[in-house]
């Protein structure tokens, strides 16, 4: 296509209004597409700042049913949960213990917030004494050992009435074996939301702090995906996808919104992306030092993940994000168009 060249045809003209620039905006965000990630810890009366996460907390069950009442207020729909248990072993018996933190948060949730999306993420690293992902024989992570463990952890998710199961283990296998195992206890309606290409990503430091899940020796490259890796990320989610995943996740996002594109090119399916821990962090430290503006780069961030094809966005803004929202005004704030 030929198209006409200055003086006749000016880009510009379509960029002289913020009217003009939203009636051609060609990538939308809405609070729809976000999910509020949180810590839940044992005890009573927890509400306790992570330090390399400024403005997220460990929060006990009860304090956490009192975030949920402002969450209900910023109108923000979904949450994911990632547990830190009082005690650990080496078979990451409080992952699938049905009177385990998550699995009594998620029966009280439902509770009082019966329309909220709760998804749980479905690993061992905070339950194991060691730290990683998967049983361990020596300094070896046994994929298939580990297989029934998670089976058991997402079953114990779904009787207490988790509406989604996210698997973040990296375990060859586990979207076949957890979908297997749900279907066979009569829980085939619910959804897998795959961790199908999670990076060994040096982005997760701040989320180990705030779970206590650092691992003990080595590192998690033996399971978790080398960052060079494109073509094996479109292996891992048609894997995901051949053994019943329903929605795939990449993460971390922004290093790897080739891999979002890629994959959205490659599946057209519906796609999450974890805007993740340091991500999140690295936001916050320039904010407070004076150098960027934090709600116009929050906004330029997620704006670019769903750009590069994500259709839903976990990140540890969406309560920030809801209130900018709530808050906002004709002129002043990035989001007021969302809703």
């Amino acid at each position: 296509m030929n198209l006409p060249r200055f003086p006749i045809f000016r880009p510009r003209r379509m960029r002289s209004t913020e009217g003009l620039r939203k009636l051609v905006r060609e990538t939308t965000l809405s609070l729809d597409q976000l999910i509020m990630p949180y810590f839940l810890t044992e005890g009573a009366g927890i509400k306790e700042e992570i330090q390399s996460m400024p403005g997220q907390f460990r929060f006990s069950i009860d304090r956490f049913l009192s975030e949920l009442e402002e969450l209900e207020e910023l109108s923000v729909q979904h949450i994911l949960l990632f547990g830190i248990p009082n005690s650990k072993d080496l078979k990451a018996s409080g992952a699938y213990d049905s009177n385990g933190v998550i699995q009594r948060a998620v029966r009280e949730i439902k509770k009082r917030f019966p329309k909220l999306t709760v998804i749980t993420d479905v690993c061992l690293c905070e339950y194991m004494s060691h730290g990683h992902c998967g049983v361990v024989e020596g300094q070896k992570i046994e994929n298939d050992k580990t297989l029934s463990l998670l089976a058991e952890t997402a079953l114990s998710h779904a009787e207490a009435g988790a509406d989604m199961v996210a698997p973040s283990d990296m375990m060859d296998g586990r979207i076949g074996t957890i979908r297997k195992a749900l279907d066979g206890r009569g829980f085939s309606e619910l959804p897998i939301l795959s961790y199908a290409a999670k990076y060994a990503s040096s982005f997760y430091a701040p989320f180990r702090d705030a779970a206590h899940s650092t691992p003990e020796f080595g590192d998690r490259k033996t399971y978790q995906m080398d960052p060079a890796n494109i073509k094996e990320a479109l292996r891992e989610i048609e894997l995901d996808l051949a053994e019943g995943a329903d929605l795939i996740m990449i993460k971390p996002a922004l290093p790897y919104l080739d891999v979002i594109s890629k994959a959205k090119e490659k599946f057209n399916i519906p796609l999450a992306a974890f805007n993740v821990s340091g991500e999140y962090t690295m936001v916050k430290a320039a904010h407070a030092m004076g150098y960027i503006d934090e709600q116009k780069t929050v906004y330029e961030i997620l704006t670019s993940i769903r750009r590069a094809g994500a259709n839903v966005i976990l990140t540890y803004h969406t309560k920030e994000v809801a209130y900018w929202v709530k808050t906002a005004h004709e002129g002043q704030n990035l989001f007021s168009h969302l809703i």
